[in-house]
């Protein structure tokens, strides 16, 4: 089992966490409306009643409040996921279909992910932090849809990585109409090969 992963974030109160939580929620729902622009500080800081200066204190621009906001959807996946984990016995088979429910959890909501991808692309050196923890996340509702016995091998983690890159990238083209659902699908099906041919061979 892979370990739990927390938002990058620092220590904070009881109190401060559920005004970061209301921050978020208001940011997704402003988001799930109209997208990357409908996220304003301003109305982020209103729907969440808390002060703008507040707001900054705890992102200091609108693409920490959406590169967290996808930290905080994929927590809730990865959560979702552990309670009703895949079915199918072949491990590469299992992280498709963890990845495609992922992917369809966010197609029924095309704005938030349009927004939470845009800014995950617009993210700076000074969102690597955040960043990081979205791959993180995504790295381990992969390791844990492999149903691996022991620790992951360098060559297992690097096509992990590989997987990790293919879905976001496909997510960017469906996003911008590039590509249907049945193509992500094939392509998501094609590259979790990869879990095959990096599976250590046991010998005699």
């Amino acid at each position: 089992m892979t370990a739990e992963v927390k938002p990058a974030s620092l220590q904070l109160t009881e109190r401060q966490e559920a005004r970061r939580r209301r921050i978020l929620h208001a940011s997704a729902r402003l988001a799930s409306r109209g997208g990357f622009d409908a996220v304003q500080m301003r109305e982020v800081a209103e729907h969440s009643s808390v002060a703008l200066g507040t707001l900054y204190r705890y992102f200091p621009s609108k693409v920490h409040l959406l590169v967290a906001t996808m930290q905080d959807q994929l927590q809730h996946m990865h959560e979702t996921l552990r309670k009703r984990p895949p079915t199918e016995e072949d491990p590469a088979t299992r992280v498709a279909q963890t990845l495609m429910r992922a992917f369809r959890a966010l197609q029924r909501e095309p704005h938030l992910a349009d927004a939470m991808v845009r800014a995950l692309t617009f993210a700076d050196r000074s969102v690597s932090p955040e960043v990081d923890t979205v791959s993180r996340l995504t790295t381990a509702i992969i390791l844990d849809a492999m149903g691996l016995e022991g620790p992951p091998t360098a060559e297992q983690l690097s096509a992990v990585r590989v997987i990790e890159h293919t879905w976001h990238s496909a997510l960017i083209t469906w996003l911008s109409g590039r590509a249907s659902i049945a193509q992500v699908k094939i392509d998501i099906e094609t590259v979790c090969r990869l879990i095959d041919l990096t599976a250590p061979t046991e010998h005699p």
